[in-house]
């Protein structure tokens, strides 16, 4: 059984989703964005969608998440727009994410170095 898609916020930025077939939650307060969050966790959730509104109420609950593969936690606009919560998270993923990938590629780039070094001290004779 594959994974699902769900949403958390309020009744009027989630019911569209339900078109899509995502499971929607209700949630406005801080007891009830956690406790979505948490049932949608333990029931193999990939993917989570959170208006940024609901986010704030429950920031220590997603941090935990955070570091998990799932389920992600994608902050969406409500339907009032955005608060630019949302953005300023991908942003730093992405920068956590490229920074992540140069590491990698300056520790081979060195790795590679080295070989070539040691490759260079060979005696052919």
């Amino acid at each position: 059984m594959g994974y699902k898609i769900g949403v958390i916020g309020d009744k009027n930025s989630i019911l569209p989703f339900k078109l899509f077939g995502f499971e929607v939650h209700h949630a406005i307060s801080e007891m009830q964005v956690r406790e979505a969050i948490e049932t949608m966790a333990k029931n193999k959730f990939g993917v989570i969608f959170i208006t940024e509104e609901a986010s704030t109420l429950a920031e220590e609950t997603i941090e935990r998440y955070k570091e998990q593969v799932t389920p992600a936690i994608i902050l969406i606009p409500s339907h009032n727009g955005t608060i630019g919560i949302g953005l300023s998270e991908i942003e730093k993923m992405l920068k956590k994410q490229l920074d992540k990938i140069f590491y990698n590629a300056k520790e081979n780039e060195r790795a590679n170095w080295k070989n070539c070094q040691s490759f260079r001290s060979f005696d052919f004779s």
